[in-house]
């Protein structure tokens, strides 16, 4: 499922991104990806789906 339409990312995107850069920040897990947040609409799904990803 895509977390960002805007950057077309997806939720296993996202979850590596956030473990490559060790930490659970959708900013962070973006800037890994070599993106930006654009619109801002996905940041509560992208923290609900690295939230879950800890827990994995």
């Amino acid at each position: 499922m895509f977390v960002c339409v805007c950057n077309a990312l997806k939720e296993r995107d996202v979850r590596e991104a956030a473990r490559v850069v060790g930490k659970s920040c959708p900013k962070a897990a973006y800037a890994q990806l070599g993106c930006k947040v654009k619109c801002g609409q996905c940041l509560p799904f992208a923290r609900e789906v690295l939230m879950d990803g800890r827990g994995a």
